[in-house]
């Protein structure tokens, strides 16, 4: 997992907007079925949204956890949105390496 820095976050926050959730959490809560979308999903398209349509009292704790299952980068919980980042693993897909790393430059 990569940290990222304010600057990278609104990066990767204005380009998942207009994106819609692909992956939501319901009654069932967290399972080992939702980690796996969540993964087979962020290997399609890097940056995927989650939505929690329960369990939104623990969405914070629920969303670190996916993180850390998937590798991805919890970019942030916006109302019951969970934004999630993982670089593929492909390297003609991979769509926001390089603004990423400029950005990275641009803090030291």
């Amino acid at each position: 997992m990569i940290d990222l820095n304010s600057k990278q976050r609104k990066l990767l926050e204005k380009a998942a907007q207009p994106l819609s959730p692909l992956v939501i959490v319901g009654q069932e809560g967290v399972t080992d079925g939702v980690s796996a979308m969540l993964s087979a999903q962020l290997d399609r398209h890097e940056l995927v949204k989650l939505k929690f349509n329960e369990y939104k009292e623990e969405k914070k704790e629920l969303a670190a956890g996916l993180s850390q299952s998937t590798d991805a980068v919890l970019v942030r919980i916006i109302g019951n949105v969970a934004i999630f980042y993982r670089e593929s693993p492909e390297q003609e897909k991979r769509m926001f390496k390089r603004q990423l790393e400029k950005l990275s430059k641009d803090k030291e």
